[in-house]
């Protein structure tokens, strides 16, 4: 049995590298090498749910600086 073929399941990552990799990912900058290990070492389903609260807290951050200048 290869690496590649390991389950999202059996992957293990820690929460700052997805943290990182999510941050990097809005941004749209990121280094080809450090995209193929997130690749292998990150769960998609921690991806999943850090970038939906991520995605989460810029919006209510947009709304909470909007309603402050108006």
């Amino acid at each position: 049995m290869s690496r590649d073929s390991a389950s999202p399941l059996q992957r293990k990552g820690s929460l700052v590298r997805t943290v990182r990799a999510v941050a990097w990912s809005l941004i749209g900058l990121r280094k080809g090498s450090e995209y193929a290990q997130d690749l292998e070492k990150i769960n998609p389903i921690h991806i999943i749910v850090v970038g939906l609260i991520a995605i989460f807290s810029l919006v209510l951050a947009l709304i909470v600086l909007v309603n402050w200048i108006v």
